[in-house]
């Protein structure tokens, strides 16, 4: 229905059918058509049409003054969207997790904003899940495949999770030859992770431990620092430990076994085109992720 009256205004404001027809790119007779069956629905003959000209109805005049000026800023609005979705410049509401964002992805955070000052990025950070649609964000990065159908995902990239502690730690308590031995220390973890899924990926051996932690917190950083503190051996992402690992700070337990992959997805509603600044920055964190490998130092690399 919005599309015939927009048809009709069309035709009123180019003085003509044919007019009209080149105008929106349309078969003259489509356009006829179309008008046919707008006066139909409506009950009311919008227009007197001659070989010569065409002269608003009583009706139809009062139906081109009420929506004249709607189809207009419609199509104002309409092409204003289009432009916004083509350009670089703009708002950009993006949410991520608070720990990477801090960390790992800080300089990719700050290089696109450098390198896009006219894309005005509103980055909401947080470690509990935040709905994308009731914070009616861009774009969103998850750690993990999401379960929600109703969302677009595609991986980025991918963290390895590894075993460490403090040296200070393994002076007094030992180093564990086996994953099974971890049964026989301290252990400090996250509440999100349950179960340890542990692996040696040059192997293909697999060991799955549910860790009887002395201390746990829903935040990774936490973990460190109590790692740090020398109070046990943690599993973290390699993400969140290697500043403490090229130090020293911070060694590799079971250096050839590893956790679980975190796996980096850019995610944004189905229902939603992803306009060109969210492109932008996908394509500049996919980059990022490519130039700056998550990989060990070469003294914790054994």
């Amino acid at each position: 229905m919005l599309d015939y009256i927009a048809l009709f205004i069309h035709v009123v404001q180019q003085g003509g059918l044919s007019k009209a027809a080149q105008a929106l790119s349309l078969p003259a007779a489509t356009v006829t058509r179309r008008l046919q069956k707008l006066e139909q629905k409506l009950g009311s003959q919008l227009l007197h049409r001659s070989s010569r000209q065409l002269v608003l109805t009583q009706e139809g005049e009062v139906y081109y003054q009420a929506y004249a000026h709607l189809v207009e800023q419609f199509e104002q609005t309409r092409q204003q969207l289009s432009s916004d979705m083509k350009s670089l410049r703009g708002h950009l509401r993006v949410l991520a997790p608070s720990n990477i964002s801090h960390g790992y992805l800080r300089p990719m955070w700050i290089s696109f904003t450098r390198g896009y000052p006219a894309i005005r990025l509103e980055l909401i950070l947080g470690n509990q899940l935040q709905d994308i649609v009731a914070q009616q964000a861009d774009f969103a990065l998850r750690i993990g495949p999401q379960p929600d159908s109703q969302l677009y995902q595609q991986k980025l990239g991918q963290i390895d999770k590894v075993l460490v502690a403090s040296p200070g730690y393994l002076s007094i308590h030992g180093r564990p030859s086996h994953p099974s031995d971890l049964r026989d220390h301290r252990l400090v973890g996250t509440n999100l992770s349950p179960r340890w899924q542990l692996q040696t990926p040059a192997a293909g051996t697999e060991f799955e431990l549910y860790p009887k932690l002395s201390a746990l917190s829903n935040d990774t950083g936490f973990i460190k620092y109590l790692a740090l503190d020398g109070q046990g051996i943690a599993l973290l992402p390699l993400t969140e430990v290697m500043a403490e690992l090229a130090t020293g700070d911070l060694v590799l337990v079971l250096p050839a076994w590893q956790g679980d992959v975190r796996e980096i997805y850019a995610i944004w509603p189905s229902g939603r085109l992803l306009n060109e600044r969210a492109k932008c920055l996908r394509d500049h964190i996919r980059h990022y992720l490519r130039i700056h490998p998550i990989g060990l130092p070469s003294n914790n690399a054994s």
